[in-house]
């Protein structure tokens, strides 16, 4: 790469984040267009508590272009902003910062992430959904689900959560523990963080069918043990680098204002 003293750069930030794979995927497109000498990617770990900090380090460091928030900081460093996009708003969480003349604006690109895969399988208009979780990415997949007409019920291990969500976004909630809404659903979202990092389900697999759907957000550089279950049921499966491209894809335009180079980011990550 060609960094310099002109070089902006974009930080991912998040509680864990060694995992990320966001600073290779958008590292190869900077190279690939030929602008790796005006940006360069890169990740930190960081407390929710230093959140407002890093806000502020990005306001007065003329080179930080870009903030990339990842769990848990997705609806704290909305406290902080300048302007946030209305689709943001809505959704309650940023994904996504970037520094125009001096401004701090935030959006959300998780929803297409999520959405964009799914409706390379299937037509979602009044499809069955089950969520799994009620965090920052949960609220970024039910807005996308439902501004195309999926019926959503969202489960928690918090049912209180799972409601003050569903409340918002009007649709059903229960608890995890709610086996029967998994086996009556045509797709089954994990938006959780469950199976990051070890080996466990995010819910017992003994419902899921051959004729579902199952998207799992949480991703690695092997195939999650929730991905794999479905499959031995015969499901079809999404893996949680699906929603990483195509995230990182609305992204990338939004911090550079160019193209993404698709099959490139792509390929990355197919690499990994």
């Amino acid at each position: 790469m060609r960094i310099s003293a002109k070089t902006k750069f974009c930080v991912i930030i998040g509680d864990p984040v060694g995992h990320s794979l966001s600073p290779a995927m958008h590292n190869a497109a900077y190279r690939h267009l030929g602008i790796d000498d005006k940006y360069v990617y890169l990740a930190a770990n960081a407390k929710v508590t230093d959140v407002g900090k890093i806000v502020t380090a990005m306001k007065v460091m003329d080179n930080f272009h870009a903030l990339t928030c990842t769990v848990p900081h997705k609806i704290e460093v909305m406290r902080y902003l300048d302007w946030i996009d209305p689709i943001a708003k809505k959704i309650g969480a940023v994904n996504s910062v970037v520094k125009e003349n001096g401004i701090l604006k935030g959006f959300n690109t998780d929803w297409l992430g999520a959405i964009i895969p799914l409706e390379k399988m299937i037509n979602l208009k009044n499809k069955k959904v089950a969520l799994l979780g009620a965090g920052g990415a949960a609220r970024a997949i039910v807005y996308g689900l439902k501004i195309k007409g999926a019926e959503v019920t969202i489960l928690n291990r918090t049912v209180a959560k799972a409601e003050k969500l569903a409340v918002e976004f009007r649709c059903r909630f229960s608890s995890l523990e709610n086996e029967k809404i998994i086996g009556q659903s045509d797709i089954v979202v994990n938006s959780t963080t469950v199976g990051m990092k070890d080996g466990r389900l995010p819910i017992k697999t003994g419902n899921i069918k051959a004729d579902q759907i199952v998207f799992d957000v949480v991703y690695g550089k092997k195939e999650t043990s929730f991905l794999k279950e479905a499959e031995k049921r015969g499901a079809k499966t999404i893996s949680g680098l699906e929603m990483l491209l195509y995230q990182g894809v609305a992204q990338f335009e939004l911090y550079t204002g160019k193209k993404a180079p698709l099959s490139i980011m792509k390929n990355v990550l197919k690499k990994l």
